[in-house]
């Protein structure tokens, strides 16, 4: 196997494949990578996400908007409003800003109810893949975007006629032909050790999700309830298996946080670990894997 690693969007980028990909190919993923950036970050003062807190307006070229909100409005109805794409103030009074300044500003505002932003238009998506927002809004997809990424990535070699891949995204996987791989499950207090292993079939995606993966003060974490503004408690790391969507699979380990597990079950099949607090384990029946804990 050979593989490529580069650093993206703030993280470690890993791509497995069984020949070294072609400079073409290279250029490409990277192609991708800065074109989702420039569309989704709001990090950079040049990107769309940037210009949609400063104005009301129609932004084209939003690449993926439309499956990436449906799964924000499914995700929002399950877990009763915790999981929304408009904690992006909230962060930045957090402290996780635009300049990373990782110092808490001011009490975190609570977001608007992301559906009845949607209800009324306030937030839409055209047939021609347009945006249309009607006021200001700081939109922040962590909850699904690297996953979403992942998908685009695999995608791009899928074009360069890589059959066999395996993505990672440092904590967003998904691998793709060949046989199934095992992947540890770090444990969320001691990066040494893991928790379990779960095997990842062919097309299948392994997300994972922990507090402890950017936090920056007592408490301070970027996994946050829309319903308060502030960060959760309750849950401490989670990973969830999802057959042929990294982006969903993303989406579903933030809404393990929050939701009842049958709930999310019930959205989309998949499998999960989540790791409480208190110690508790919970997992799905079935899972292809084993848990040491």
């Amino acid at each position: 196997m050979s593989t490529w690693t580069f650093e993206a969007i703030g993280t470690r980028w890993d791509i497995d494949t069984v020949q070294p990909l072609a400079p073409e190919a290279e250029a490409d993923v990277l192609a991708q990578v800065d074109r989702f950036d420039r569309t989704w970050s709001r990090f950079r003062d040049d990107s769309v996400v940037t210009a949609m807190a400063g104005s009301a307006g129609t932004w084209s070229d939003v690449g993926s908007a439309g499956p990436l909100l449906d799964l924000y409005d499914g995700l929002h109805r399950a877990t009763a409003g915790s999981v929304t794409p408009l904690v992006g103030q909230a962060l930045v009074d957090l402290g996780y800003d635009a300049d990373y300044s990782l110092v808490q500003r001011a009490e975190p505002s609570v977001p608007d109810d992301w559906a009845a932003l949607r209800s009324r238009g306030e937030v839409a998506v055209g047939s021609d893949g347009e945006v249309r927002t009607s006021r200001p809004l700081l939109l922040d997809v962590g909850a699904a975007g690297k996953g979403l990424l992942v998908d685009l990535v695999v995608g791009v070699l899928a074009d360069h006629g890589v059959e066999e891949a395996t993505v990672d995204g440092s904590g967003d996987l998904r691998h793709v032909g060949g046989q199934p791989i095992r992947v540890a499950l770090e444990h969320p207090g001691d990066a040494s050790r893991a928790v379990g292993v779960v095997e990842v079939a062919d097309g299948w995606a392994l997300c994972a999700s922990a507090v402890n993966r950017r936090a920056w003060g007592d408490g301070l974490h970027h996994v946050v309830d829309g319903r308060t503004g502030r960060p959760t408690c309750d849950v401490v790391a989670t990973w969830t298996l999802v057959d042929g969507s990294c982006m969903v699979a993303d989406g579903l380990a933030t809404a393990h946080f929050f939701a009842d597990p049958q709930t999310l079950l019930d959205l989309h099949p998949h499998h999960f670990v989540r790791i409480h607090a208190d110690g508790r384990v919970l997992r799905s029946p079935n899972l292809p894997g084993e848990l040491f804990t």
